[in-house]
């Protein structure tokens, strides 16, 4: 009786070159857990998944099978991600803050907020790093 999660599980371990015996080593487990989540025996608790996500740099959704394309969040440049969530926080409707809706000067000081903090960031970044050269 296999199972969705089971065999992304062992989708994703065997496209990493991993054994189940690796992999339970870095979720902290034993290597017949993870044999029996890909099983279909057993499936995991929601840390054990938050934790496979984080190994295989993938989303929940995808492990779990609410999406079938795999966004891997490895590699992923800072950008990206706050040009996603400024599209999400500009077009989403009904978004609340404490309960009280968003009007779009709330979405705009969020967003402008945002940027300074990343441009922040990137500053501190070059310091630590230099040039973008590592």
């Amino acid at each position: 009786m296999k199972s969705y999660v089971g065999n992304k599980i062992r989708e994703l371990r065997n496209g990493s070159g991993m054994t189940q015996a690796e992999l339970a080593a870095k979720l902290g487990i034993s290597a017949s857990s993870v044999g029996m989540y890909e099983q279909g025996r057993r499936e995991p608790d929601s840390e054990t998944i938050l934790k496979l996500c984080s190994i295989f740099g993938t989303s929940t959704d995808y492990l779990l099978g609410n999406t079938k394309t795999e966004k891997k969040s490895v590699g992923r440049e800072i950008s990206d991600v706050f040009d996603e969530f400024t599209q999400i926080l500009t077009s989403q409707q009904g978004l609340m803050f404490d309960g009280v809706p968003l009007n779009d000067d709330d979405r705009s000081k969020i967003v402008d907020a945002i940027r300074v903090v990343a441009a922040l960031a990137q500053q501190q970044h070059k310091k630590s790093f230099g040039n973008g050269e590592c």
